[in-house]
């Protein structure tokens, strides 16, 4: 089975539990031994957020907790474990699928472009990650039918949060993003990897549209609200 890693959480004295999102059943949570010894330590190495792993895995339709065997990582990611920056990023997006992902659905278009997403983590350089988080929940939102139409916007437009769409004037309702702010959502919309350290934001630029992304996406798909790592990030960026 292959898995990415969510959050580890303590079970027992000897016991921890690993949420996980797997390549062939989706959301899927493991019973991971504890202990002191060199085992140990390597399997809590190998399971920190974004670890991409194969592993042996006894899978039960009548369990919600299954027994987990060998395991080994599909790609190192030394880049991303020994950066700061990167390990606060890989921490919140973690956090973040653990509440976009709660259904226990395989989605192999998901699950490749969450793999593709922790490479590239991995192998940005550290000036160039401030807007990763912004491009990672946009492009998710788009894997999980998320996203705005930006076919329609045009300068001094207004975005209207419920319907996705970009109007003359501001709706009836109070989910919208104003048209001085608006343009963020079609930027977003041509960012890529390769070209995401060109978008020049202030910080407080750089939050809004973070806090934007996020409502879309509790509106639309799953709430993010009461996230632990959001204001590490904010500090960072």
């Amino acid at each position: 089975m292959h898995i990415i890693c969510l959050r580890t959480v303590r079970y027992s004295d000897n016991h921890s539990i690993l949420s996980a999102y797997s390549l062939e059943g989706g959301r899927v949570s493991f019973l991971v031994g504890d202990g002191k010894g060199r085992e140990a330590s390597r399997r809590r190495a190998l399971t920190q957020p974004l670890g991409l792993l194969e592993c042996v895995a006894d899978i039960r339709p009548d369990r919600e907790i299954h027994r987990i065997g060998e395991m080994r990582a599909i790609y190192p990611l030394a880049g991303l474990r020994s950066n700061p920056v990167k390990c606060a990023i890989a921490l919140f997006i973690a956090e973040v699928l653990g509440s976009l992902l709660r259904e226990s659905q395989r989605d192999e278009g998901v699950w490749r472009f969450v793999e593709s997403s922790v490479l590239a983590l991995d192998g940005i350089e550290g000036a160039r990650a401030a807007n990763f988080h912004l491009w990672f929940l946009y492009g998710m939102g788009r894997c999980l039918g998320v996203s705005p139409d930006t076919s329609e916007y045009y300068p001094g437009a207004v975005f209207d949060m419920d319907g996705g769409i970009f109007r003359r004037s501001a709706p009836l309702h109070r989910n919208f993003v104003s048209a001085e702010r608006s343009g963020s959502v079609a930027l977003l919309e041509r960012m890529t990897l390769e070209n995401m350290h060109l978008f020049r934001f202030t910080r407080e630029q750089r939050n809004e549209t973070l806090d934007g992304i996020l409502h879309f996406l509790s509106m639309h798909h799953a709430p993010l609200s009461g996230l632990k790592s959001l204001d590490v990030l904010r500090t960072l960026f």
